[in-house]
């Protein structure tokens, strides 16, 4: 079976604040000593996120 796509949709300010709070994530894992593997992976896919422009209708 194959594994369920999620796609999020989050603007400029949203994707900012994602970044910074998986930053802010890995650096407290890095103080304890812990593995950063996980959050590097998803750190990666937002980063590497292609941007695609949305035509939002407010009715």
């Amino acid at each position: 079976m194959r594994e369920k796509k999620y796609h999020i949709y989050l603007t400029d300010d949203e994707q900012s604040r994602v970044i910074q709070s998986l930053i802010n994530l890995k650096n407290n894992l890095i103080v304890q000593g812990r593995y950063t593997d996980a959050v590097d992976e998803v750190l990666l896919k937002v980063l590497s996120a292609r941007k695609k422009k949305l035509k939002i209708e407010y009715i």
